[in-house]
């Protein structure tokens, strides 16, 4: 039986997990409090930036799936859970005789400097000058430069049951301002679940994965087409003034790579997505 390693299984993990269970592989699912894991999910406590390898950490691993969640952005903490923490793991992976088929790392389309609407591929410059973005890339250089088969898995704005905070904002009150326009690319939670799913499978046919792939759905969108397409449904109206949503940015990333591997969102643009969470 095939056993994949999710590490830093939280909200994405955790829905990843379910849909493996499934397909009938082993999951094990690391956090530091894994009591919370589905039944059938084997329970790995450990804290990442503890280089200490855990004591349940299993003989046999054919897949890690590395996505943690700092939670906030903190360039100190990124490094300890991003960088410092992937290297503790691979470094337990090391001890065992038997050698990892494939590691997926998830990352974010957070390290694009892009903001005048540009598309934005896998081979695009990835240069952004947050705190943060710098840290990422090089979470993205350990694991492609770790000696194992490895590809990155760049997520947008991630959203879904529980990630309610642009529809929070709308309800209370939001000032989207019509200039200039910002574009803003997200993938709902199922889908990154069923993206990471497709490309282990892939990898488990023997087919060669890319370096990396960018987890975002069909359609990129001005934040004010967004934010007032909730308020519609939410039978409320944007503000002529008052508080914004702090967004930084603007491009419009493509998942055309991901779609030729095969892969189609359950939810295709913001609409579907956020319609089955209204319901």
């Amino acid at each position: 039986m095939k056993h994949v390693v999710i590490a830093g299984c939280g909200d994405v993990g955790t829905a990843l997990a379910k849909r493996l269970l499934q397909q009938g592989w082993q999951v094990s699912g690391l956090r530091r409090d894994p009591s919370a894991l589905p039944e059938g999910v084997g329970r790995i406590a450990a804290d990442l930036t503890n280089p200490q390898k855990p004591a349940d950490w299993p003989a046999k691993v054919d897949y890690l799936v590395y996505c943690p969640a700092a939670g906030r952005r903190d360039p100190e903490l990124y490094q300890r859970l991003y960088v410092d923490g992937l290297q503790h793991v691979l470094s337990w992976l090391k001890d065992s005789r038997h050698p990892l088929r494939h590691l997926l790392q998830v990352s974010s389309t957070a390290v694009y400097a892009q903001s005048a609407g540009e598309w934005v591929t896998e081979n695009s410059a990835a240069l952004a000058a947050s705190a943060t973005a710098p840290l990422l890339i090089q979470a993205e250089d350990v694991a492609l430069r770790s000696g194992v088969p490895a590809s990155v898995v760049r997520l947008a704005g991630i959203y879904g049951p529980g990630r309610n905070r642009l529809i929070e904002q709308v309800r209370d009150g939001l000032h989207v301002p019509d200039i200039p326009v910002q574009y803003t690319n997200r993938i709902h939670r199922d889908d990154a679940a069923s993206l990471l799913e497709l490309l282990l499978l892939e990898a488990d046919q023997g087919e060669l994965l890319a370096p990396c792939y960018l987890g975002v759905d069909d359609e990129p969108a001005p934040l004010r087409e967004v934010a007032g397409w909730l308020a519609e449904q939410l039978g409320v109206k944007l503000l002529g003034e008052g508080p914004t949503a702090n967004r930084v940015g603007s491009k419009r990333c493509s998942n055309e790579l991901a779609r030729e591997m095969g892969w189609e969102p359950q939810y295709p643009s913001y609409r579907e997505g956020y319609s089955s969470m209204l319901e």
